[in-house]
């Protein structure tokens, strides 16, 4: 269900129909082979979908895993994405590049070769089975929120009416997080 509209949806018109376009912060996570590799080959997956339009890559981060899994530490980044779908749409084309890049999903928290998850999209709220957005743990990771200040930091969450350089200012993770100049 969704609980609140989207306030800055912009129209674009295309043969003759007027689609309304919006913004969407997709968080990416590797920590499986190739990390980085893997998280460059998500991007341009990203960009290929028919109604995505990339806008901004953050830098790469490497990550100290998160839960009681014992695994590698990760690379992680935000894509911030004009749509023409709608969030439930988006994150089925986000499952989709994550299957054609070969996740598979055996334990929470666990390690993956790749990790897509929908943070923002516009101001909209969204409560339903499976999708929750804003990500309901995006305040909570320093992982989610170093890469996100880098390309949105004014942004404001439409539940805590914080912005992103705010949440990450007050962060208690206690989780390392470096960037890699290199990596986009």
């Amino acid at each position: 269900m969704v609980i609140s509209p989207s306030p800055h949806p912009s129209p674009v018109k295309g043969e003759g129909v007027s689609k309304i376009m919006s913004v969407a912060y997709i968080g990416l996570g590797s920590n499986i082979g190739d990390k980085t590799g893997n998280l460059k080959r998500a991007v341009e997956e990203l960009g290929k979908v028919p109604e995505n339009k990339l806008l901004a890559v953050s830098f790469f981060y490497k990550t100290e895993p998160v839960g009681e899994v014992e695994q590698d530490w990760f690379i992680n980044a935000v894509v911030k994405i004009e749509t023409g779908l709608a969030p439930r749409e988006l994150l089925e084309a986000l499952l989709d590049i994550e299957r054609n890049l070969g996740r598979v999903r055996e334990i929470k928290w666990g390690p993956r070769i790749i990790d897509l998850d929908i943070l923002l999209y516009d101001d909209l709220v969204v409560e339903e089975e499976g999708l929750t957005i804003p990500h309901p743990y995006l305040h909570e990771r320093g992982f989610v929120l170093a890469p996100l200040a880098e390309i949105a930091p004014a942004y404001v969450h439409p539940r805590l009416k914080k912005s992103i350089s705010e949440l990450l200012s007050v962060l208690k993770d206690s989780k390392k997080i470096e960037r890699m100049e290199e990596s986009r």
